[in-house]
């Protein structure tokens, strides 16, 4: 009969403790997070080629695309505006920093209500908490612009 030492049996615990502390990969420190992440609120004001300026509701939910040094994003923005009444995917990127304030520029295309492909491309700027934005586009050959003022949720 063998007779294990006190030693090697601390050692085998030591080895079934730690043998269950993982995959054996390092652990990863939690995903960063940019202040523009999330859902922001506000109005949008269009004015198509020819028509008066109106405002309607709006809101943007920003997902960060990954590693793209909190830059980039996918934007699900929803319009409750009555010339454009939709929701569209577009691509936004903060320059020159992913850090507020800087510039943001969102744009993109889109299935038009009125059955054609729309485009939207906007500037303005990214706070804490509050983003200006001026656009323009075109929706079956109508030219439109306008602007959108945000608020983080």
């Amino acid at each position: 009969m063998r007779h294990f030492t006190p030693a090697l049996l601390a050692f085998a615990a030591s080895l079934l403790a730690l043998s269950g502390c993982g995959d054996g990969r390092a652990p990863t420190a939690p995903s960063p997070t940019s202040f523009l992440t999330g859902t922001w609120s506000g109005t949008v004001t269009i004015q198509p080629a020819g028509e008066a300026a109106s405002t309607g509701a709006t809101t943007w939910t920003f997902v960060v695309v990954p590693q793209t040094n909190m830059q980039s994003f996918t934007a699900t923005v929803r319009s409750e505006h009555p010339w454009l009444p939709i929701t569209m995917q577009l691509a936004t990127a903060l320059a020159p920093a992913a850090t507020a304030p800087t510039q943001i520029s969102t744009q993109g295309d889109y299935s038009s209500p009125r059955g054609c492909r729309g485009t939207l491309g906007s500037l303005g700027t990214a706070q804490t908490n509050r983003i200006e934005a001026t656009f323009h586009g075109v929706d079956c050959q109508i030219g439109f612009d306008g602007n959108v003022v945000l608020t983080k949720n």
